[in-house]
């Protein structure tokens, strides 16, 4: 310490408050809803496997086949698709780790893997009438000559679909905060769906969703006092 300066300059600075962003995740008749118009849709399989595990768009849009499971029934997280700038100075998508090369394995629902066998003969087919411009990306959602997806194209596409349904402001990323709260109402405790989410925290997780289990907790409060009338005559 040399002690050139008696105070800390930065004291009397107000840091700026943080605004926490309202999370719009859709409700159980929006996903209803959803579920319907997106029957045939191209992108019916990546809306829905994103719906009911969670991923973000780049981790979805980076699932390859070699993190399937189908024995296990289990997906590995670790890289997602992004643009970045390469060695030229071009933008350009490209497979890149996790923030944090924070990986993790989920074991989503028998439906989800049922979507990955869908998915997997779809594009099977689209190999054999492609021949030799087929390009073997390895990526599970690809286009018909199986090169990666736009995530623009993705965007757009959705935005149609929940504009059908009354919620025109639904970004992607709600399908996985819908995730997020149809697992804790299910009864999936917070450090699970930390881990399937990707948090690094399950403090994090609770600070999202923390309106989700208050509300559990009201429930729970009400079936309590049912249950105390019940048993106590009143």
């Amino acid at each position: 310490m040399i002690g050139y300066l008696r105070v800390n300059p930065s004291d009397p600075c107000a840091l700026p408050r943080v605004i926490k962003k309202d999370i719009k995740p859709l409700d159980d008749d929006a996903i209803r809803r959803f579920l319907d118009v997106v029957q045939g849709h191209r992108f019916e399989l990546l809306y829905l496997v994103t719906l009911f595990t969670g991923l973000r768009k780049g981790e979805v849009l980076g699932l390859a086949w070699d993190r399937v499971d189908f024995d296990k029934g289990t997906l590995l997280i670790d890289r997602q698709l992004q643009r970045a700038k390469d060695e030229t100075g071009k933008r350009r998508y490209s497979l890149v780790s996790l923030k944090n090369d924070r990986w993790r394995r989920i074991t989503p629902a028998d439906f989800v893997m049922e979507l990955l066998r869908r998915q997997r003969s779809r594009q099977a087919e689209w190999r054999l009438r492609a021949g030799p411009a087929w390009e073997d990306s390895g990526l599970v959602f690809t286009d018909e000559l199986g090169k990666h997806l736009s995530p623009y194209t993705v965007y757009n596409n959705y935005k149609r679909l929940v504009a059908l349904i009354g919620w025109p402001d639904a970004r992607v990323h709600d399908l996985r905060h819908s995730y997020a709260v149809a697992a804790i109402k299910s009864g999936d405790d917070i450090k699970t769906v930390q881990g399937n989410l990707g948090h690094a925290t399950a403090a994090f997780t609770l600070d999202v969703y923390g309106h989700v289990t208050d509300q559990m907790k009201r429930d729970s409060a009400e079936r309590m006092q049912k249950f105390i009338k019940s048993v106590s005559g009143q």
